[in-house]
């Protein structure tokens, strides 16, 4: 396995921002944190787990963006939920890459990812990680198995992921597989499977291709006054009615070549701008140490991976033609 910690530090990468917490609901699904940039919002799902004794309720409002975003690397589940929600509302507020919007059939939004696929899948084998409800439709179509951490009827522990992902056709891998940090190995056992990242913790990260990702299908939001109501009343399959859409990209490398030099100029943007307020800094006498260094380093770091993200893709197929 290449190094397990590669994908946070990646996703670490992504929230470059002074923003802070304008609004976190930890809801009995879905956990939505709403930053102060522009409203930008990111989803986890919940970890479904009932406690009583967190720490920190009540103290999280006003806090930077990135104090919460490092909880990703936690094991506490709470603490890791709220750290990916908050990523996401750095990462998917950048703009997306080349992709569908799925316009499902009313009453089963939540599927419309598997409704996307289906001509592709039937007869197939199929390793769906993490029960979708209603998922149970398909099991006359294709050869399905549903691996689950807390198994429902018909599922299969995760556990056996290391016997069933070789194997399989296609993998619907869910997301949420980065927050309890199973995603590398998941990944990994993957490889040689056609691979779909879904759900709403879907973070819109141009690298994910890196880790044999070939199609993101996550979410942008529709309406967050919509959202932020349905996730606050405990809503699950809900927030696909009206909050947010599916979109789902596929990670062919002229998509990723073009979503990644996208990334790298609005990171040079960032650079630039950062450098000329440093240097300015400096011009006025300051004596003191440039209030933005620590996130222009971020930034640099930020630019460097995405640029060692894009030669190899370069160095293989050179300047491809857009897709349309």
């Amino acid at each position: 396995m290449t190094n397990p910690r590669h994908i946070y530090e990646l996703l670490l990468d992504h929230c470059s921002t002074e923003a802070t917490v304008d609004n976190l609901t930890i809801g009995l699904v879905w956990t939505l944190c709403v930053n102060s940039d522009n409203a930008s919002a990111g989803l986890a799902m919940s970890p479904g787990l009932a406690t009583r004794t967190l720490t920190w309720p009540g103290t999280l409002g006003g806090k930077r963006i990135k104090e919460l975003a490092a909880w990703i690397l936690e094991w506490e589940p709470y603490q890791a939920t709220v750290g990916m929600a908050a990523l996401n509302s750095c990462i998917n507020s950048r703009p997306l890459p080349e992709s569908v919007i799925l316009q499902p059939e009313a009453g089963q939004a939540n599927l419309a990812v598997f409704e996307h696929f289906l001509p592709q899948l039937q007869g197939r084998k199929v390793v769906v990680v993490g029960h979708y409800p209603g998922i149970e439709r398909y099991q006359d179509t294709m050869n399905l198995t549903v691996l689950e951490r807390q198994p429902k009827s018909g599922d299969l522990p995760d556990a056996a992921c290391e016997f069933l992902l070789q194997d399989a056709s296609w993998v619907f891998l869910t997301a949420s597989s980065l927050v309890n940090k199973t995603f590398p190995r998941l990944a990994e056992l993957s490889a040689h499977a056609n691979t779909v990242l879904m759900g709403p913790t879907v973070p819109w990260l141009p690298q994910l291709h890196e880790f044999g990702i070939d199609y993101l299908a996550g979410v942008e939001i529709a309406d967050l006054n919509v959202l932020q109501q349905t996730v606050s009343q405990g809503g699950g399959v809900r927030i696909f009615e009206h909050g947010v859409r599916y979109r789902i990209a596929h990670l062919k490398p002229e998509i990723s070549m073009t979503w990644l030099k996208r990334q790298i100029a609005d990171c040079v943007a960032q650079k630039n701008q950062l450098t000329e307020a440093m240097e300015a800094w400096y011009s006025s006498g300051n004596s003191t140490r440039f209030p933005g260094f620590a996130l222009l380093e971020q930034v640099n770091t930020r630019l460097s991976r995405l640029d060692s993200s894009y030669k190899p893709m370069w160095d293989s197929y050179g300047e491809l033609p857009v897709s349309h």
